[in-house]
């Protein structure tokens, strides 16, 4: 039988460098001379038996990796190479095969930028589909596995009944106790593991990590007490609630096994605020205290963020709070995280302007605001949001600071003690779904103008908007 040589030139190359070892001295460890090295790099000589034995005693180099082909890569080129915008451009598989094979990472890169493109696009499709006004939602074949996932979740109600259940099932089956080391209790006692809060200089980068050769769980010492109790909840949800949350996953239509992955994550942290919360008492509490979030925070030392999702998830069909939604953004706008009762409203709400009192946040640290606010169609909304504080930054860093908008329908204004603070006759806030959207006149907060109208070019007039339209 003919043996297959292997021509692996550019991996043992990559090796090299990663080392970062000359030529001469990876030679001398081979025991070969580096003319001849030289020759394997650049795909002219085959590896031999001896040498790949060499390579794997010396530099402890996986034979496999030597061995493999450079599927991933080709796989991906030949789709991008497909587009109808690259089809006529390569005569045959060749120079993808040499571009796989030669330089992975030039070939990864391409896939990244053609995978961006796509994405914009997609992006530009979901604005045709929302200016046309048709509820539905865009194809995820062309997105990121996050960006699907975000997708689904946003667009479907906040509330998962089978989670809900199993958590409410195994919060009752716990000991009574701080549930911090209850929790620590029970994975030690049914799972072996063992939690431990780690420094920052052990653990800088990270604020959880569960090392399963020790069977240890690290929590970063950087985390405020209750998100360490929320990543500690998410590992004992992981475990102890695995088939509820697969079950709930069947349900969300995901496309690929990387955006499955993503959202197993996600209902696992869904599910330990359903354990820091359980259903009846926060909704009991919720309603007694007029949904005052500061007083949800205290009676169940929760952060602002915590409480605030939760009250997003309290939608049992027999037992409901009020159906609230909530984004979230940072200083520059960009929007991190959207959810809701029934879903995030982007058509009522569109969530993109910028007279929302999200962004007046920022300017008043720690402090919650209130306010009414309408969009051009005369819905309104109750509008609620507060800054939250990331995990503690070492001196000389920069801390992270996000904000978070909690919204309902005005009509719930009453039920809450926030909607009791705003005036008898409630001024409202103007606002528009996104400024590329709007087609108020006049707003003095305008960033772009609308892609509905044309711009009122006018040298005899002036409006106050930098982006008067006709």
């Amino acid at each position: 039988m003919v043996e297959r040589k292997i021509f692996a030139g550019p991996k043992v190359r990559r090796i090299r460098n990663g080392l970062a070892v000359t030529q001469t001295a990876m030679a001398d460890a081979l025991g070969i001379s580096p003319s001849y090295l030289n020759l394997i790099e650049r795909n002219q000589r085959p590896l031999t038996v001896q040498l790949l034995l060499k390579l794997a005693s010396v530099y402890k180099v996986d034979l496999e990796e030597l061995q493999s082909e450079s599927g991933a890569n080709l796989a991906q080129l030949r789709e991008v190479f497909a587009d109808p915008l690259l089809s006529g451009e390569l005569p045959g598989d060749h120079e993808l095969v040499e571009l796989a094979d030669a330089a992975p990472n030039a070939a990864s890169g391409i896939v990244k930028l053609y995978r961006a493109y796509r994405e914009q696009a997609s992006r530009l499709s979901d604005l045709t589909v929302l200016m046309a006004g048709e509820a539905q939602a865009p194809a995820a074949g062309a997105r990121l596995p996050s960006d699907e996932v975000r997708d689904v979740l946003e667009r479907r109600s906040a509330y998962f009944g089978t989670l809900e259940e199993a958590a409410a099932a195994f919060r009752a089956a716990l000991p009574a106790g701080e549930l911090s080391q209850v929790l620590k209790d029970w994975l030690q006692k049914e799972r072996g593991i063992s939690v431990r809060i780690l420094p920052v200089h052990v653990m800088p980068d990270l604020r959880r990590r569960f090392d399963r050769h020790s069977m240890r769980l690290f929590i970063s010492e950087r985390l405020a007490a209750c998100d360490q109790l929320q990543e500690i909840a998410v590992e004992a949800a992981t475990l102890a609630l695995g088939d509820a949350i697969s079950r709930e996953l069947a349900t969300l239509g995901l496309s690929t096994p990387e955006a499955t992955r993503i959202a197993r994550f996600e209902l696992a942290r869904y599910a330990a605020l359903a354990l820091m919360m359980p259903y009846g008492a926060v909704l009991s509490a919720a309603k007694a205290s007029r949904y005052d979030l500061g007083v949800l925070c205290a009676r169940f030392s929760c952060s602002f963020g915590q409480v605030a999702t939760r009250l997003t998830m309290l939608q049992q069909p027999a037992n409901a709070g009020i159906p609230f939604f909530l984004m979230e953004i940072d200083a520059a706008g960009h929007r991190l995280g959207k959810a809701g009762a029934t879903g995030f409203p982007h058509a009522r709400f569109g969530g993109g302007c910028p007279k929302l009192n999200i962004h007046a946040a920022f300017l008043q640290p720690g402090q919650i605001l209130a306010e009414a606010a309408e969009m051009p169609d005369g819905s309104a909304f109750l509008i609620i949001s507060r800054t939250l504080e990331g995990p503690n930054a070492p001196f000389g860093a920069r801390p992270r600071r996000t904000a978070l908008l909690l919204g309902c329908d005005l009509a719930f204004k009453d039920s809450t003690v926030y909607g009791q603070a705003l005036p008898t006759v409630p001024h409202t806030v103007a606002i528009g779904p996104a400024c590329r959207l709007c087609e108020r006149k006049g707003c003095l907060a305008r960033a772009e103008p609308p892609v509905t109208r044309p711009l009122g070019l006018d040298e005899m007039v002036a409006g106050f908007s930098a982006f008067d339209f006709q």
